[in-house]
């Protein structure tokens, strides 16, 4: 679980009852078998210092991605358990906050079998994204595509899960725009993330997710355990969202979200009964914080968000990627259904930081 929730963006709140797993592995998980002397070396090696993965030629198959983005991820020791990372800049890799938590140095373990410190440079808990500087430099750096996939392209997670370094699982993505309230995480609500089938487990928190030519599309972030019910429900930050909050980590040593202050359910036929909306689709205000962006632009409970800043919106994940495409300070147009009536407002979008 991540280890200190967050200011909540009051953008997500549902009724699901679920226990998300942050994917962090206790430090009492059992250590990998070492290899016999006879099986040669067990860890890739690096590749020349600070280079860039090249890009792999095309019908690469998946021992071919692997082959080329094992080396830029890594193994982060904290006191107490692991997690996982990915190399960012030639002696930076970024992982998550809930890895990291509150510690200021970490340990990490590289492809080639060494290790070295790492010192956190920032972390934000709201985005879930920590960044490290490493004692040791000229690491490989893949690419990272900020381009979103689409459902059903195919991935590849790379991470520790248990301890088991450089695990390789294999799935699709299942989905996009993925949100978790709060109450399914203890604390902060997970929004806008990729959901995949590629099998996830403690210890794959803050590695690659990715695509079939060996691009980073995600930062690996949390799954359902078996015990909900689910079968291989993982999920990952998106690269846009990770790129964007770690370079604002290494800048100002904070990032900055966009923030509305409202809570949002789903619309259902039985909701939109019970308070006489006309709207079909939407993202129904469940509650808005006092003296927040919406409250000021009048905002209510009940009321149905149908589009944000000029994008139609059918469901609160809309509101997700719409809040996605604008900054703090930017006033935007969100029309709301009011019983049978229509209006548009005009919200000028807060900021918060972890």
């Amino acid at each position: 679980m991540p280890t200190s929730p967050s200011r909540a963006r009051w953008i997500l709140c549902t009724a699901l009852a679920l226990s998300l797993t942050g994917c962090t592995a206790a430090g009492t998980a059992a250590a990998p078998p070492s290899a016999p002397p006879s099986a040669g070396p067990p860890f890739a090696a690096l590749p020349s210092a600070g280079t860039t993965a090249p890009p792999l030629p095309a019908g690469a198959s998946m021992a071919d991605v692997v082959a080329q983005l094992e080396p830029s991820v890594v193994t982060v020791n904290v006191p107490g358990g692991l997690g996982s990372g990915v190399v960012y800049r030639p002696d930076v890799v970024i992982t998550n906050q809930h890895v990291v938590g509150d510690n200021h140095a970490v340990t990490l373990d590289f492809a080639d079998g060494t290790s070295a410190p790492g010192n956190v440079l920032a972390a934000d808990s709201i985005a879930d994204i920590a960044v490290v500087r490493s004692a040791r430099a000229g690491l490989p750096v893949p690419e990272y595509r900020t381009d979103p996939p689409r459902p059903g392209d195919p991935v590849l997670a790379i991470g520790s899960p248990l301890g088991f370094e450089g695990t390789v699982t294999a799935g699709i993505v299942s989905g996009l725009n993925r949100n978790i309230p709060g109450s399914a995480t203890q604390g902060r609500p997970l929004v806008d993330l990729v959901q995949v089938d590629a099998p996830i487990s403690p210890g794959n928190s803050g590695g690659a997710l990715l695509d079939g030519t060996g691009r980073v599309i995600g930062i690996n972030e949390a799954y359902l355990p078996p015990s909900t019910g689910a079968v291989a429900l993982g999920f990952a930050i998106p690269t846009a969202t990770a790129v964007h909050v770690a370079d604002q980590l290494l800048a100002n040593g904070t990032a900055t979200h966009p923030y509305l202050g409202v809570s949002l359910a789903r619309l259902t036929p039985q909701i939109r009964d019970r308070l006489g909306v006309t709207a079909q689709q939407g993202a129904l205000v469940a509650a808005v914080a006092p003296n927040s962006p919406a409250a000021a632009a009048g905002l209510r409970p009940g009321d149905v968000i149908t589009s944000f800043a000029n994008h139609p919106i059918a469901g609160v994940e809309d509101v997700a990627g719409a809040l996605r495409d604008v900054q703090p300070d930017q006033q935007v147009p969100v029309t709301v259904a009011r019983g049978t009536d229509q209006m548009t407002v005009t919200i000028t979008v807060g900021s918060v930081k972890a």
